[in-house]
């Protein structure tokens, strides 16, 4: 329903400027909007088709890991530490293991997999939960590390950045948004945790909590530190560790899949159908929300909020450049077409400022938050809780620590 109401004022706010606008000297405002409206009609096409490809490689790669255990031996992974974390479960509850399953599938970019796992996740912590209405703190606990959404392989994101320099001929590396993605999906994943933890009186400080953090942490920093201090290396950095480990994955998982004996070739080919599927169905939202977006954006709607937001910014900050994509980490938690329709839109003409800061920081942005409200919505709905508490404020803090993690990091790569 929020979709919705979202599109609909895209349309009437882009009127209703327009119509100020013809009355203050500009009277071609609206011949302008129709044209823009009918080429994001033709972009989204256009994106969707080379997003096909990408999706069905992807999608295709993804179930050879899947059906190889990828997912098994992320949950042997993580597992002590779930445990600690989810104290109220007991030892033997089946929702352990859908639990890991799910935040392993979501790690690994398998959004499809990632969905009925936590559907089955959240009915199995319902199970455990004594007031059936209102939600248990292992299921906040469970939604915020969702939304929060650490992230190795941001699929989408690196498939539509490949199929728009494909297609407007742009040279550079899709993939060098990985290294800022993981990074700040890492902080607002635990800022998540460390939120509901301050509010269920989770002990971080447990030794095997620790340990899991403090590794995580440390790895972590020390990219940080090390970029910062060979900042003439980030690029040859960002592209070697990027292509070698999304490689290194894709080899994994064939060795996986050898060891299985199972038909990898077969297992790519479904996996390929179920990408080319996805593509298919992402076509009606990705035109819908780059139609809208783009009245929005031609009318001056746009242009009045990022100029009220870089007023107020311009007052603590000297470089304000980061204002321009603050349109898509506000959309995020509230729409993933939205968010990915004003990504898109930031590129520019032709994707000609798809390589630029604000280029870079839109698609970083978008791989550094979830749709908060949906996944609530979504997940909490299946099993009929209508007392979420405090999960959509802590959903909502970790959006907005991947935020200033996102722009942070940006400022250090492409500064």
């Amino acid at each position: 329903m929020i979709l919705n109401y979202i599109w609909v004022s895209f349309f009437i706010i882009a009127f209703l400027v327009a119509i100020f606008q013809s009355l203050t000297g500009n009277p071609e405002i609206f011949s302008l909007i129709v044209n823009s409206i009918f080429e994001r009609a033709e972009l989204g096409f256009k994106l969707s088709l080379g997003l096909t490809g990408i999706m069905a490689l992807w999608l295709g790669i993804m179930r050879i890991g899947e059906k190889g255990g990828a997912i098994n031996i992320l949950s042997k992974l993580f597992s002590p530490l779930l445990n600690k974390l989810f104290p109220e479960l007991p030892k033997n509850s089946k929702a352990h293991g859908s639990i890991i399953m799910n935040i392993s599938a979501n790690v690994l970019g398998l959004d499809n997999a990632a969905t009925p796992l936590g559907l089955k996740a959240m009915k199995e912590l319902q199970d455990e939960n004594s007031d059936k209405e209102t939600a248990s703190n292992s299921q906040i606990l469970f939604l915020v590390l969702n939304t929060s959404g650490l992230t190795l392989i941001p699929t989408s994101i690196i498939a539509l950045r490949a199929t728009a320099m494909a297609e407007n001929n742009i040279t550079g590396n899709p993939t060098d948004i990985f290294l800022p993605i993981l990074i700040a999906t890492y902080c607002s994943t635990l800022a998540g945790l460390i939120f509901v933890a301050i509010f269920q009186k989770i002990n971080l400080f447990q030794k095997t909590i620790l340990a899991y953090l403090a590794t995580a942490t440390m790895l972590i920093g020390f990219l940080v530190w090390y970029l910062i201090n060979h900042k003439d290396q980030i690029e040859v950095i960002s592209a070697l560790t990027s292509g070698s480990i999304i490689f290194s994955f894709i080899i994994s998982f064939i060795l996986l899949g050898l060891r299985k004996k199972i038909n990898i070739y077969e297992e790519f080919i479904d996996g390929a159908k179920e990408g080319f599927n996805v593509a298919v169905r992402i076509v009606p939202y990705l035109i819908a929300m780059l139609c809208a977006i783009g009245a929005f954006t031609t009318s001056g709607a746009m242009g009045y909020i990022i100029d009220g937001i870089g007023n107020f910014f311009s007052l603590f900050f000297n470089d304000i450049r980061f204002v321009d994509a603050l349109p898509t980490a506000i959309m995020k938690p509230l729409s993933g077409g939205g968010a990915r329709g004003m990504m898109v839109e930031s590129w520019g003409e032709n994707a000609s400022q798809i390589n630029s800061f604000i280029g870079k920081l839109t698609s970083t942005l978008q791989g550094s938050t979830e749709t908060t409200f949906y996944v609530l919505a979504v997940y909490f709905g299946s099993v009929g809780i209508k007392n979420t508490r405090y999960a959509i404020i802590a959903g909502l803090f970790a959006d907005l620590i991947g935020v200033i993690a996102a722009i942070i990091i940006a400022y250090i790569f492409w500064g």
